[in-house]
């Protein structure tokens, strides 16, 4: 699926089973909840932490939801996705196109 597809997929299925978009501040709540949760996920699967009975290593699901909520609040404020990743893209490749290769930190020989 393209972004543009995925917008249109979520915002049939809002106006279908999710009866409409909850308000834009509960989205971003529920935005920051689900980072939360993704954030539990990493810290056990590549940090120090364990999982704990009942938990699962379930990183998809987390990410996916991150996504979903994501998408509603870009559908919500009328927000193309596809043209806001392709600015993003291009004020990155600009900004940092030197920045990340000259990082001696990022560079194996910084390392040594």
């Amino acid at each position: 699926m393209t972004l543009k597809e995925i917008q249109e997929e979520v915002d049939r299925w809002i106006k279908t089973y999710g009866v409409r978009y909850f308000s834009e501040l509960t989205n971003m709540a529920v935005l920051t909840e689900e980072v939360g949760e993704l954030a539990r996920v990493v810290a056990r699967r590549y940090g120090d932490q364990s999982f704990k009975p009942g938990e699962r290593d379930n990183l998809d699901e987390e990410l996916a939801d991150v996504l979903w909520v994501l998408v509603c609040l870009a559908n919500q404020t009328g927000t193309d996705l596809t043209q806001a990743f392709a600015r993003t893209l291009q004020k990155k490749t600009s900004r940092d196109k030197d920045r990340h290769i000259n990082n001696p930190k990022l560079n194996d020989n910084g390392n040594k």
